[in-house]
C-alpha cells in the first residue's frame, strides 16, 4: 500500500491522496489514487499475458503484448483519470457508495497502442455498436462473480486517444494500476479504464456486464430526490467528465499573509468539453479574479492555474471554478443530487486560519 495515501473505509483497497500533495503536472505513482471494486487479481508475467478480441468481428484475435508493440504503433496520451465518485463525501444528504473526498484523481502519461487500430485489424462487423472489457478480478463476497466489466461506445474506442495502456508514466504499468494491460479512455470517468484487461468482446448493443445496468456509473436524465421511486427514472452511462478545479496551494490551515498577496496554484480539467477559464476567489464567491492558465499541452491532461489574491481580515476560504467552453461551470455548493454520488464537481473550497503578522 501506499504510504502518503489515505485508505478508505472499504474492504477493496481503496486510497486517495490529499489535494494539496497533488502538486506535479504529472502525478507520481506514489500519490496516483487506488480504486478497486474487488479483490486484485494475483499478479502475472507480463510476457505471459494474453488478449483476446472476439465478438462482432471479421477475425478474432490472440495478442501478447510483444504482439501489439510489433504489430501497431506504440503511441503516448497524457491524460487525467478521474473516478466518478470523487467528491461523493460532499454530497449532502449522503450518497451511497465509496465517501472519496477530493483525491480520486491524477493525470499521468500513458504508453501503449490504439484501441482503434486493433479493433480495425480484427475487422470490425457493421453491426458492432460497443466494446465490452473484461478481467479477471473478482468480488470479495466468494461468489467468484466479476467485479467489474464495463465498456465504451465504438465511437469512442476507435477514437484516436483511446489506448490499450502497457505503460504508466514511463514505466511498465504497475498491477495496482491494472498491469499489464488496461484501458485508458480520455475524457470517461475511471470504471470506464479497465484494468488488467484480458478480453475485449466487441458486441453489437450495449454492454451489459457487472456495474453496466441499473444507476451504476450512470446519472439521471432528470432531477430525482431521496427516497424518489427510482424505477420511474432513466439513468444514461456517463460518458463525459465535467470540468474541474483542484486547489493544490495553499493547504487546508494555510495563515494568509497580511502584508501581501496570496498565491494560489492547482490544476484545472474537463472531459471532452475543452477548458476554457479559471477563476480565485478568496472572500466566499462575492468577488471572483481570473486565474492565469497554463497553455494546453496536451487535449486530456490538466493545466496549471495560478491567481494572486488578497485576504480580507478574519476567517478566509479559497475557492477555485473552472468552466469549460460550453459554459458549463461548477457549482458553488454541490452537483445535482444523484444516488450514487457521481460527478459532484462542487468548488473546492480549502479553509485557512486566518492571518499572520504582517512584516516589520
Amino acid at each position: 500500500m501506499k504510504p502518503k495515501l489515505t485508505r478508505l473505509d472499504d474492504p477493496a483497497l481503496n486510497a486517495e491522496a490529499a489535494p494539496h500533495l497533488l502538486d506535479d503536472p504529472i502525478t507520481p505513482e506514489d500519490l496516483f489514487f487506488v480504486r478497486n471494486n474487488g479483490a486484485l487479481p494475483q499478479e502475472q508475467d507480463p510476457g505471459a499475458w494474453r488478449l483476446a478480441i472476439d465478438g462482432c468481428v471479421t477475425t478474432p484475435l490472440t495478442l501478447s503484448i510483444d504482439d501489439m508493440k510489433t504489430a501497431f504503433d506504440v503511441v503516448e496520451v497524457t491524460a487525467v483519470l478521474e473516478c466518478a465518485g470523487n467528491g461523493r463525501s460532499l454530497f449532502k444528504p449522503p450518497a451511497e457508495g465509496l465517501q472519496w473526498g477530493l483525491g480520486a484523481v491524477g493525470c499521468a502519461v500513458w504508453t501503449g497502442v490504439r484501441l482503434g487500430d486493433v479493433l480495425r485489424n480484427a475487422g470490425i462487423e457493421a453491426n458492432a455498436v460497443y466494446v465490452a472489457h473484461q478481467s479477471p478480478d473478482v468480488m470479495l463476497d466468494g461468489s467468484g462473480r466479476p467485479a467489474l466489466s464495463r465498456g465504451l461506445p465504438l465511437a469512442k474506442a476507435l477514437a484516436p486517444e483511446t489506448l490499450i495502456a502497457f505503460a504508466m508514466n514511463g514505466r511498465p504499468l504497475p498491477h495496482m494500476h491494472g498491469g499489464p494491460i488496461r484501458i485508458v479512455a480520455p475524457g470517461f470517468p475511471g470504471s470506464a479504464w479497465q484494468k488488467w484487461l484480458n478480453r475485449i468482446w466487441v458486441r453489437d448493443t450495449e454492454h451489459d456486464g457487472e456495474k453496466m445496468t441499473g444507476a451504476n456509473y450512470r446519472l439521471p436524465t432528470a432531477p430525482v430526490a431521496p427516497g424518489d421511486d427510482l424505477s420511474r427514472v432513466r439513468f444514461d452511462v456517463i460518458v463525459d467528465m465535467p470540468p474541474r478545479a483542484m486547489v493544490t496551494w495553499p493547504a487546508p490551515g494555510f495563515a494568509a499573509p497580511a502584508d501581501e498577496a496570496l498565491q494560489v496554484r492547482g490544476f484545472a480539467w474537463s472531459g471532452h468539453v475543452a477548458l476554457d477559464h479559471v477563476d480565485v476567489s478568496a472572500d466566499g464567491g462575492s468577488t471572483w479574479r481570473r486565474a492565469e492558465l497554463e497553455p494546453e499541452r496536451h487535449r486530456f491532461a490538466w493545466r496549471r492555474f495560478r491567481c494572486a489574491v488578497g485576504i480580507a481580515a478574519g476567517q478566509v476560504a479559497v475557492m477555485a471554478r473552472a468552466a469549460d467552453v460550453s459554459g458549463r461551470s461548477q457549482p458553488l455548493d454541490q452537483a445535482p443530487w444523484n444516488p450514487r454520488g457521481y460527478c459532484n464537481n462542487a468548488v473546492h473550497r480549502v479553509p485557512g486560519a486566518g492571518h499572520r503578522a504582517a512584516r516589520s
